[in-house]
Formats: structure tokens, sequence, C-alpha cells
């Protein structure tokens, strides 16, 4: 536990040594507010809750993210760091999941610095504010989703621009399958229970369920799931480079 702890806050503190940090929180900021006032037409809505702004996180995350996890490990191979890394006192299970923590923990600042936002919306109206907190839980878990599968494919190659491509391609399959196109598609040949199936895969399903403030335990096994099987391809992943 110490050696995660002490993993964690070194990776944790390496966002805020450079500028890289605070240009991806501004960033973050800038276009959360483009989406939510331009594009999600916030005001011309003349409704006091937060919809247009959850509504656009998958597309946010879908490049945002991956900007964050394509540096945990394809770094540390670039700088050759990954070989002293690996001979530290700490299992390779704590170094990835104190890797993977720490760029969590730096999203859920991000996201916590848009609370204007849920004030905003309460001095204008009276919203379901257990709504508005069931959005920004679900909007953290769906982020500690895209953030596990850009951390797995980050540690498969040294260049982080191909880690960035790749996870936003693999992140942009998860959202496409529950996209209402891609199921008319398949509602057109198949049954239901393969349709269901589909969209159960997708981002947008759970998150949609969980942006309208109904928290259900399957969605939270969902992205469990996710999380602990791309964590895990990433331990087998790092654990076969030490091999070599």
């Amino acid at each position: 536990m110490n050696g995660l702890l002490s993993i964690y806050k070194r990776e944790f503190t390496s966002y805020f040594v450079t500028p890289v940090a605070y240009v991806f929180i501004v960033i973050f900021l800038f276009m959360t507010g483009v989406f939510t006032f331009y594009l999600g037409a916030f005001y011309e809505s003349n409704q006091a809750d937060l919809e247009p702004f959850f509504r656009f996180h998958p597309w946010l995350y879908l490049f945002l993210i991956p900007a964050i996890s394509m540096r945990l490990w394809s770094d540390e191979r670039k700088s050759g760091t990954i070989e002293l890394l690996m001979t530290l006192p700490v299992s390779i299970t704590d170094t990835v999941v104190a890797k993977y923590l720490a760029a969590w923990s730096f999203t859920a600042i991000a996201l916590s610095l848009t609370f204007p936002m849920w004030i905003t919306v309460n001095y204008l109206g009276n919203p379901d504010n257990t709504v508005v907190l069931a959005s920004y839980i679900g909007s953290l878990i769906m982020a500690g989703g895209f953030l596990a599968i850009g951390s797995c494919i980050s540690a498969l190659t040294k260049s982080q621009v191909i880690s960035f491509v790749i996870s936003v391609v693999i992140c942009f399959m998860f959202i496409l399958s529950g996209f209402p196109m891609v199921l008319d598609l398949f509602e057109s040949w198949a049954p239901q229970a393969v349709v269901d199936a589909v969209a159960s895969f997708s981002f947008l399903t759970h998150f949609t369920s969980i942006k309208k403030g109904v928290i259900d335990i399957r969605d939270l096994i969902y992205f469990a799931a996710l999380i602990t099987f791309w964590l895990y391809v990433n331990i087998i992943i790092i654990e076969n480079k030490k091999a070599d």
C-alpha cells in the first residue's frame, strides 16, 4: 500500500510540474462552456437543468481523456524510465493502479472546477440537484472507463500519438455501439436481445441512464467491469514487457 501511494503521489504531482495540466484544464473548461451554451442551447431551452452540459461529455472525453492517458506508459517506455520503475519494490498491479488513479484524480479535479455551472443553474431556477449530482458521478465514472482504455493502449507503444489515435478509435466504438443510428441497423434484422446486447456495450447507454438521476446497479457493474478488464490487460502487457 505504501508503494502504491508513493507512485500515486509521484504521478499526481507530475501533472502540475509542467504547464500541460493547466492547459488541459483551461481547454476542458472552455470546451464545456462552448458545448453547453452554444451547441447545447442552454438559454434557449428555458429549463433550469444541466442536461445540455452533460449531454456532450462522452464526446468531450473522447478526445480529452486519451490526451491524458497517452503519456501514462508511452512516456515511461520512450524515456526508458519504465525499467527503473519495474525495479522498485512495488508490484506491477500496484504500479498500474496507482498511475491510473492519479490520472483519474486529475480528471476529477478538472470536472469539479465546472461547479460554477451548478451554481449558475441554481441561481436561474430550481433544478433537481439529485439529478445533477448523479450526472456528475456518472460523468466521473465514465471518464474512468475512458482512462482505463487509454492507459492500456498507452502500455502497448512508445509513441504518444499512436496511443492517442488508437484510444480514440476504441473509445469511439464503445460510444457508437449505443448510437441510435447503429441500433436502428441492428433492429432491422436482429432480435431485440441482440440489439440490447450491442447497446449494453456503449458508454452512451449507461451514462444516459445515470444522468436521468437513477444510479442503477447494472450501470455501476458495467463501468466497474470495464475498468477492471482494461486495467487487467494493462497489467498483463506490462508484465510481458518486463519479461522481455
